[in-house]
C-alpha cells in the first residue's frame, strides 16, 4: 500500500464536545471529578428540543478521516426513534446549504431508528451503538457539522469525535464529500424510486444505503439499480439485474430453515444486507404485540467499483417483484441514502421531510 509522508499527511487533528473548532492544546481541559484535565467531559449534555449543536467549526485546509459518535436510541418509552430524530448537517467551505443531510442513523446504514453490526470498509458500527464513518471529507477553507434535534424530549447526552487532518494546500482534485437522504412512504406503481438527481458538476459516486418496509406480499427484489451518466436520459449507462444481486447476493439471499424459506443476512466490506426485523425489540407493552411490518437495511459501497461522471448523475431503483404468477409492480416504502463526490457549487437538495415523514411505520 501507498505510505503517504508526514507533509502529504499533514497534522492530526481531533474535534469533540470539548474542542469542537479544534484549538491546539485545548482537549481534555473540563474539570471532573478526579481534577482538572484528568478526565474531560466528552459528549454534550441536554441538546434541547429545536436546538442545533455544532460539533465541528474548523477553518482551514483539511480533510475528516473518521467519525465517531453515540447516542442513546431513546428517550421513553413513547419516544424510541432519536436516531431518525436527530439530524447532521455538514457544510464545506462557508456553503450556505449542506453538501450532507441525513438522519443520523441512516448516515450511518441504520435505518428505522434501530441500530445493527456492520463490518463495512467505509461505514463500521459496532457494539453498543458504536457509530463509525471513514469516507475522506477534504474541505479548501472551513468545515462545518451540526446536529438538529427535532425529538420532542432533550438528548441527555451525545458522545462523538471528529478525526482530520490540517494541509497547507487542499486537494489538487477539489472533489467535496456529499450524502443525501430521500424517502417515499409508498412508491407509485411503474415509477421508479428516487435516490439522487439533478447532480450537476464532475465527480463520482461510492454508496447506496436503503432501508425498505415491504407493504406487499411476497418477493421484493427484482428492481434494477439504474446510473444516468452525462446526459443520458430514456436509458441508463449502467443498469443492473435486480436489488439483491446490486447488494451482491443471488437467489433471494434464501435458505431454508424448519421447512421455510428465510434470507439471510450478512456484512462485508463493501456491501451487505445487515439488517431484518419484524418485531420492535425495544418496546413492551401488556396490552400489544411487537409486531412491525418487515424492515430490511442494505448498503455497498463503490469503494473499488465507483461510478465515474464528467456533467451530471441520476441514480433510481426500480419496484419489481416476483411470485408463482410472474413478474409483478411493487408499491413499497422506501429511504435511502447515496453517497458521492463532486465538484462544488451542488445542486441545492431537496427539501427535507419532516419528523412525522421520517418516522418508521
Amino acid at each position: 500500500m501507498h505510505q503517504l509522508t508526514q507533509r502529504q499527511l499533514g497534522q492530526s487533528r481531533a474535534v469533540n464536545a470539548e474542542n469542537p473548532r479544534g484549538e491546539k492544546g485545548k482537549g481534555g481541559m473540563t474539570a471532573s471529578i478526579l481534577g482538572m484535565s484528568r478526565k474531560g467531559s466528552p459528549c454534550l449534555k441536554d441538546i434541547e428540543p429545536g436546538e442545533t449543536v455544532t460539533l465541528m467549526d474548523v477553518e482551514g485546509s483539511g480533510e475528516i478521516r473518521h467519525i465517531w459518535a453515540t447516542v442513546d436510541l431513546m428517550t421513553t418509552q413513547a419516544e424510541p426513534f432519536v436516531l431518525c430524530d436527530l439530524v447532521v448537517r455538514m457544510y464545506w467551505d462557508d456553503e450556505e446549504t449542506p453538501s450532507v443531510e441525513a438522519p443520523l442513523g441512516d448516515f450511518f446504514c441504520c435505518g428505522f431508528g434501530r441500530t445493527c453490526d456492520i463490518n463495512s470498509m467505509p461505514v463500521t458500527v459496532v457494539p453498543a451503538r458504536g457509530f463509525n464513518i471513514y469516507f475522506p471529507m477534504p474541505f479548501a477553507k472551513r468545515a462545518r457539522i451540526t446536529l438538529e434535534n427535532q425529538h420532542p424530549n432533550h438528548i441527555p447526552a451525545f458522545f462523538y469525535q471528529v478525526d482530520y487532518v490540517l494541509r497547507d494546500a487542499p486537494e489538487k482534485d477539489g472533489l467535496y464529500f456529499h450524502a443525501q437522504w430521500r424517502r417515499e412512504r409508498e412508491t407509485l406503481l411503474t415509477r421508479d424510486y428516487t435516490i439522487l438527481d439533478k447532480i450537476s458538476g464532475t465527480g463520482h459516486y461510492v454508496g447506496t444505503y436503503i432501508a425498505l418496509t415491504t407493504l406487499s406480499r411476497y418477493w421484493w427484489g427484482e428492481g434494477e439499480l439504474k446510473f444516468f451518466i452525462d446526459g443520458d436520459t430514456d436509458y441508463p449507462t449502467i443498469c443492473g439485474t435486480g436489488m439483491e444481486d446490486y447488494f451482491g447476493g443471488s437467489w433471494s439471499f434464501a435458505t431454508q430453515e424448519n421447512g421455510r424459506t428465510e434470507e439471510k443476512c450478512y456484512s462485508t466490506p463493501f456491501l451487505g444486507y445487515p439488517y431484518q426485523a419484524r418485531r420492535d425489540e425495544l418496546i413492551h407493552n401488556p396490552f400489544h404485540s411487537d409486531d412491525c411490518l418487515l424492515m430490511r437495511g442494505f448498503y455497498r459501497g463503490h469503494i473499488m467499483d465507483p461510478i465515474l461522471f464528467s456533467s451530471d448523475l441520476r441514480v433510481t431503483m426500480q419496484q419489481i417483484g416476483v411470485s408463482y404468477g410472474g413478474l409483478f409492480e411493487r408499491q413499497d416504502d422506501v429511504a435511502s441514502v447515496g453517497y458521492w463526490y463532486q465538484s462544488e457549487p451542488h445542486n441545492t437538495f431537496p427539501a427535507f421531510p419532516t419528523r412525522n415523514d421520517r418516522m418508521p411505520r
